[in-house]
């Protein structure tokens, strides 16, 4: 069952997000971060597919300190206004509104973090920088997350896996380099040949289908080790 819930963050910022729950029983709880182009179908279908998989998941809609409801496809003018919006993001706001998300779904789950682009940067930055904002996550999973190399030698208070393409054109191989060398125990990252960024989304014209069955198989295995009881 899906359904959209209000959350109140830090700072007392009230903000919508996409709660979706599981069937049978709860395994744990993961909060997924959105792309550029806000809480859209991908992010939803998202989270429901991790609801099958019996996790508890909450999507914040973080574009609701901007404007509400922004729900954005992946060219032409909504493309322009999802950079618009970018440029208005705060990592500081962010993760108090990813903490609000966090904090609703915990209750007595261990509990992740999976963002995807701009979303897979802050679940790296939710490993680093999350117990100063309020939570402390189980792992986190990052999906092509741009700008990592300026943060990567922010230590994760976590486990962490990443996934980029190896035709990723945003984001250069010295960013991943840039995690490589820190030599960090916990954190596992894999790269995909063939493919580009966004290669997860079925709505984007980079949707790569192995890549992405790939991934999900090790990122299923991932959130199953360090979130299952």
């Amino acid at each position: 069952m899906s359904e959209w819930v209000q959350l109140k963050a830090a700072d007392g910022h009230e903000l919508s997000a996409y709660l979706a729950r599981p069937e049978g029983a709860v395994i744990g709880a993961l909060v997924v971060v959105q792309e550029i182009f806000g809480v859209n179908a991908h992010i939803r279908g998202v989270a429901e597919g991790f609801a099958r998989d019996g996790y508890l998941v909450v999507a914040p809609a973080l574009f609701d300190r901007f404007e509400r409801g922004v729900e954005l496809k992946y060219e032409g003018a909504d493309m322009q206004r999802a950079y618009g919006f970018y440029q208005q993001l705060k990592p500081e706001t962010t993760l108090m509104d990813v903490a609000a998300a966090f904090q609703y779904v915990q209750g007595g789950h261990k509990t992740g973090v999976v963002g995807y682009c701009y979303g897979g940067l802050t679940a790296w930055m939710s490993a680093c920088r999350g117990p100063a904002a309020g939570m402390h996550p189980a792992c986190v999973v990052g999906y092509y997350p741009g700008g990592i190399g300026s943060v990567a030698a922010e230590r994760p208070s976590c486990s962490a896996l990443l996934h980029f393409g190896g035709k990723d054109t945003h984001i250069g191989v010295d960013q991943i380099d840039a995690v490589r060398s820190q030599s960090y125990p916990d954190v596992t990252i894999h790269v995909y040949p063939e493919a580009e960024h966004g290669f997860n989304c079925d709505a984007r014209g980079s949707f790569n289908p192995a890549a992405a069955q790939l991934a999900r198989e090790r990122t299923l295995a991932f959130l199953s080790k360090h979130l299952a009881r």
